[in-house]
């Protein structure tokens, strides 16, 4: 049994993350702006003593340190940054502005790289040490072949900067940091168009965490274990 941390678990791919955690027997500390305000999470607290619910703001540095304090010095085995945002879905070129732009960076970028700079002494008393971020296939360079979604694109691909860095500066605690691609998924951000559904993406995800090996650390990976090009 390990202790999980899911980010961003209000609805769709994290709030699925959460019920296959559980279901598996794990521990889970999920976390959204006001947990307590989302039925579907005070529901699976009310019958599963191994989750625990925390309140979390990407948007504001001093949730993480309220974070930390709520976990008090608890260990973490594996920490899934999934909470994330697209932007306006108008900013196309011509249509960007610095704030919009700004906005996204820091909770699809920078705060999921300081959140874990603030949990590091908890998932250094962890013993599986394991850390993922959730990306995008939109964040691969190679993979861009039509254009657009400026402001989303570039801060997935500044994450997956991010994340190889870290891959390498923890390598010598035996760290095992991934950049996951959940497909495209049926969701309010996704869409009703998308390919997969939640449960599908989260099982992906799942496997792709666990069965990782250290000699996979910084890589960029599908929910279905393929290698994406950066």
């Amino acid at each position: 049994m390990a202790v999980y941390l899911i980010t961003g678990t209000n609805r769709g791919i994290g709030l699925e993350l959460v019920r296959q955690t559980l279901a598996a027997g794990h521990e889970v500390i999920a976390t959204a702006r006001d947990p307590q305000a989302v039925p579907a999470l005070t529901e699976l607290a009310a019958s599963n003593p191994g989750l625990t619910l925390a309140a979390l703001d990407l948007g504001d540095p001093d949730s993480f340190d309220a974070l930390v304090g709520q976990l008090d010095g608890r260990p973490v085995d594996v920490l899934i940054n999934n909470a994330g945002i697209y932007g306006p879905r108008d900013a196309s070129f011509g249509k960007l502005s610095a704030e919009d732009w700004l906005t996204v960076f820091n909770i699809d970028t920078v705060a999921p790289v300081l959140l874990t700079q603030k949990l590091m002494p908890n998932l250094r008393q962890g013993a599986d040490k394991r850390i993922a971020f959730m990306s995008s296939k939109m964040g691969s360079v190679a993979d861009n072949g039509s254009g657009g979604s400026y402001i989303y694109r570039t801060a997935k691909s500044a994450l997956n900067q991010a994340v190889k860095c870290l891959a390498i500066d923890l390598q010598p605690e035996q760290f095992i940091v991934l950049s996951l691609h959940p497909g495209w998924v049926r969701t309010d951000m996704g869409g009703p168009n998308g390919l997969i559904d939640t449960r599908t993406s989260a099982q992906g995800l799942l496997s792709v965490i666990q069965q990782a090996r250290p000699v996979d650390s910084g890589a960029f990976i599908a929910y279905d274990n393929k290698r994406i090009p950066w």
